[in-house]
């Protein structure tokens, strides 16, 4: 969308708006939400029963991960029957049972799929390998050994070692860009893409509004199977052998573009549905705007430019957003501060200061970033990252490079309902992942009876992003992102929000202009003093 002035803002309020532009997405992780049958799992029940915490936000929708049936080499991110509930998690019908209440509380249903790879539990890969000449041979990636039986070439799998496994069934290299239980779909064959399609629409007959599409940079490989070239040194540390190399072939082939948009085409069948894409943080930018430019591509698509970034700075925030600027053509971006698979925000960058005061400060932050926003469950508590014993670690990454990293168990412990039942309230049985003390105290119970907690506050700063349109749609202007202070508008004329925030850990000088008026305000901001203190923020209007 090009950048708006005021005449234009309010012609596109006016105007009919896809539901997604601007909007606020909740994300559910089904395994931690709510464990409605004692077995220490989540499942669609429980998140049934605890639709209306996330409606009470005013998210406009919830993005779903993984439910589908799955060995759980990955949890769920191993797909062994795309059109199947796995048990763990219930049934079709409760599906139909949670997605019927999503859209009687007006809210739509995104859920996350899987393209490119499966379990190799699943019945396609079986019969693949059973045969060099059957119907579905080459619906996985294969290939010969070279003459010394060493892998194809050098590519190395996100989760350490060769990305390449051997199967003496057939006699040939299987290629796994994740664990070597993920075998890679083959997705430069057209009856591959179609039977994907397939499962696509059995879901939106379903009724679901849309797809968050994983690892979208991985969906295609080098038919050449070159070798990847190292990458060179840099500061940031590397614990897996993935990092010593620069995935040209692997991953990002420019087939990939085509494909989604033969997917957007499935979804444009069944009326507004929205798709938005993961995309790998090594070509973030450019990726992410390759899968959305135009109006045959994705609706949008997000990377890891905040997830995984050690400090949050307002220079980070003004390149994020200046890579965006609503050129013709341009597609929407969205933006998530944590999610399932990066350790949460607040341990991350709150750094020694208050982190109640830096989990507020960040919500109200995320809230005012132009693009879609997705809150992953637990943020509205201000939950930090967990520690999980050694022993108590699930996650085969996070096992792996134990104790190099924080991984990602951490960030996927189950959510306190009660700081004063079991289990802080998530079931009766003993989780799949502990619940952590330092959470309990941030329960949902003790937050809602209090109302200057991180759960009030996020409630505010979205009913904000809800009433005014700048902050959903209006183009971004930077004021000053130098040093600790950020200060940007949303919008133009007098539509416009004055958004203010000190980053840092000392205080900032920052008088209000003349002519504005605050309408919110966090951690005592006070525009009369003249300055922002550490973690202080506002909104402001003419």
């Amino acid at each position: 969308m090009t950048a708006l002035d005021a005449t234009s803002l309010q012609d596109a309020v006016s105007s009919p708006q896809p539901w997604w532009r601007g909007a606020v997405i909740y994300q559910v992780y089904p395994r931690s939400y709510c464990d409605s049958n004692g077995d220490g799992v989540g499942d669609l029940n429980g998140i049934t029963q605890r639709l209306e915490h996330i409606a009470s936000l005013g998210a406009d929708a919830i993005w779903l991960s993984p439910f589908f049936k799955s060995p759980m080499a990955d949890f769920g991110y191993d797909v062994s029957d795309y059109c199947q509930v796995d048990p763990l998690f219930g049934t079709l019908e409760d599906f139909d049972h949670l997605i019927e209440k999503a859209h009687r509380l007006g809210m739509k249903l995104i859920i996350d799929q899987v393209f490119s790879h499966t379990s190799d539990e699943h019945d396609w890969f079986k019969e693949s390998r059973t045969s060099r000449t059957g119907p579905r041979a080459d619906w996985y990636v294969w290939a010969d050994p070279k003459p010394d039986g060493t892998p194809p070439n050098n590519w190395q799998s996100v989760f350490g070692g060769a990305a390449w496994t051997w199967d003496a069934r057939r006699g040939q290299y299987y290629l796994h860009n994740f664990l070597s239980s993920q075998p890679q779909l083959n997705l430069h064959r057209p009856d591959v893409q179609a039977a994907i399609m397939d499962t696509m629409r059995f879901w939106l007959k379903r009724g679901v509004d849309g797809y968050r599409l994983d690892a979208v940079s991985f969906m295609m490989h080098d038919l050449q199977l070159r070798d990847n070239p190292p990458r060179e040194g840099n500061d940031r540390a590397r614990t897996r052998s993935f990092d010593f190399q620069k995935h040209l072939y692997n991953q990002s082939q420019p087939a990939i573009v085509d494909f989604l948009k033969r997917l957007r085409a499935v979804g444009d069948e069944f009326g507004a549905s929205f798709m938005v894409a993961e995309v790998d943080r090594e070509h973030s930018d450019a990726e992410m705007k390759a899968f959305t430019h135009g109006d045959d591509t994705l609706q949008s698509a997000y990377g890891f430019t905040f997830l995984y970034a050690d400090t949050l700075t307002p220079q980070l925030v003004r390149q994020a957003m200046e890579e965006w600027p609503g050129n013709p053509g341009e597609g929407w971006p969205s933006w998530t501060f944590s999610n399932h698979d990066a350790p949460r925000a607040v341990s991350r960058w709150a750094k020694g200061r208050d982190p109640k005061a830096f989990a507020d400060m960040a919500v109200m932050l995320l809230t005012a970033l132009r693009g879609n926003i997705f809150l992953y469950q637990g943020e509205e508590l201000g939950l930090p990252q967990a520690e999980v014993p050694f022993e108590r670690l699930q996650d085969p990454e996070a096992i792996a490079n134990w104790p190099l990293t924080l991984g990602r168990d951490g960030a996927r412990t189950p959510l306190p309902w009660s700081s004063t039942q079991l289990h802080a309230g998530f079931g009766l049985s003993t989780p799949w992942l502990p619940v952590s003390d330092d959470h309990v105290d941030l329960a949902v119970d003790r937050q809602e009876n209090d109302p200057n907690s991180t759960l009030h506050h996020t409630r505010r700063a979205i009913a904000l992003r809800k009433k005014f349109a700048a902050l959903r749609i209006g183009k971004i202007e930077f004021v000053a992102s130098d040093d600790d202070l950020l200060v940007f508008t949303r919008g133009e004329g007098n539509e416009a929000i004055l958004c203010a925030f000190n980053l840092g850990h000392a205080s900032a000088e920052f008088p209000l202009p003349e002519g504005w008026h605050v309408v919110e305000a966090i951690n005592g901001a006070d525009p009369e003093t003249g300055q922002l203190k550490p973690l202080q923020g506002l909104f402001a209007r003419r």
